[in-house]
């Protein structure tokens, strides 16, 4: 495809709700029929006691016209890649020498989670910070958001990697690092597998990478790492119900996400702690609502990738790793050289969690430009190679 249809294949896109959808959410918030507050119910879920004043928030306080007004400020676009239209921000640094990093959001999450980082990555000066500046673009994962329903079966983690690079290529980057939390992790992790001569780096914050039958694997770690392994199995056996239904029966519940919008933010809830502002949750769960995309997110998040045949060779792409202290699953690093053959980069915070990006975008940011300094450094000074720029379109 050639600079100028590459350029026509990316159009303009803006987010712009019907009131109607407003109104009918209200309507359905207020005829909300909450469930009773069961005793001790933390150990049961989600409680009704942290539904009830979020659906409070979300009806008499929240505005969605400011955040999509927020969003908008970014320039958005859609491209059609392997049958499916793929949403994504494309923000360009005003620094010259830019290098291009492709973000991509988890679940419950959606472009929302990196909104906080665009400004210091993409301008580092601006907002009191030196060193790299990057051009990002974070798109929509298919199935989420406003990259729209999956209807489709096999968009699994190696699928979503391709339509990356394929997307990557048509803005024109012919080198460029990668970042992702959560299902965005696997997914950046495999796009290292399949476009590694373009990809100079992945960066994530966590590495999926679980222990053997052999527990001599165990054996072999010291204590903070076999705590770190205790603190992921104690979540995934007792908060782990939605990764075993959404990796099975998905459609099924979707039919009830889809029809209360009460229902998408409890559901959602799980994976928000309490260090989240209310407005990130409902704005995360807003986008879910409006989308109709509970089910297909479901899909590609947590089903195919169970259908899809695991890798058995090592990664061979630099690996930089930010684990942070609240996080619902902990990366141990003895499990993760197991599977990954260049770990260049390993810090571990005392601080954040789960959405590292929303609530110490600072130490999150800080952490991805240490782990591309290396990896950048000799580039040529040329403008062409130096921030990765084939000959990108004009339209992003």
């Amino acid at each position: 495809m050639t600079a100028e249809r590459k350029a026509a294949a990316v159009r303009p896109f803006r987010i712009d709700i019907a009131q109607s959808d407003l109104e009918d959410l209200a309507d359905r918030l207020d005829r909300t029929r909450f469930v009773p507050e069961i005793p001790g119910s933390n150990d049961f879920g989600v409680a009704a006691r942290r539904v009830r004043p979020l659906v409070e928030c979300w009806r008499n306080r929240y505005d969605w016209r400011a955040w999509e007004a927020l969003i908008n400020i970014h320039p958005q676009f859609v491209t059609r890649i392997d049958g499916l239209d793929v949403h994504f921000l494309h923000v360009r640094s005003p620094a010259p020498n830019a290098f291009p990093l492709l973000l991509t959001h988890g679940w419950p999450m959606s472009i929302v989670e990196y909104l906080s980082v665009i400004g210091p990555l993409t301008d580092p000066p601006a907002h009191g910070r030196v060193g790299q500046a990057f051009d990002v673009v974070i798109p929509s994962i298919p199935g989420f958001g406003f990259s729209g329903p999956v209807l489709e079966p096999d968009w699994n983690r190696h699928r979503v990697a391709r339509a990356w690079a394929q997307l990557m290529d048509r803005l024109g980057y012919f080198r460029y690092g990668v970042h992702g939390n959560d299902v965005g992790a696997i997914i950046s992790i495999e796009v290292g597998r399949v476009d590694p001569d373009r990809v100079a780096g992945v960066h994530v914050t966590q590495v999926f990478s679980l222990p053997s039958s052999d527990r001599r694997e165990l054996a072999a770690m010291d204590d903070d790492d076999r705590d770190r392994v205790r603190r992921s199995e104690w979540f995934i056996r007792n908060k782990g119900a939605y990764l075993q239904l959404q990796s099975t029966q998905p459609q099924t519940l979707a039919h009830a996400l889809g029809d209360s919008p009460v229902g998408q933010l409890a559901w959602n809830l799980q994976l928000f702690g309490d260090d989240v502002t209310d407005d990130y949750v409902i704005t995360n769960v807003m986008i879910y609502w409006l989308t109709n995309t509970a089910g297909t997110s479901a899909v590609t998040a947590y089903f195919e990738p169970g259908q899809a045949p695991r890798s058995p060779e090592l990664t061979t792409t630099p690996l930089g790793v930010a684990t942070f202290a609240d996080d619902v699953f902990q990366s141990v690093r003895p499990l993760a050289e197991r599977d990954h053959g260049a770990i260049t980069s390993w810090n571990v915070y005392g601080t954040g969690g789960h959405h590292a990006a929303h609530t110490v975008p600072g130490v999150l940011v800080d952490d991805i430009r240490r782990f591309f300094r290396p990896l950048l450094e000799g580039t040529s000074d040329d403008t062409s190679s130096s921030n990765g720029l084939a000959s990108a379109p004009a339209a992003s």
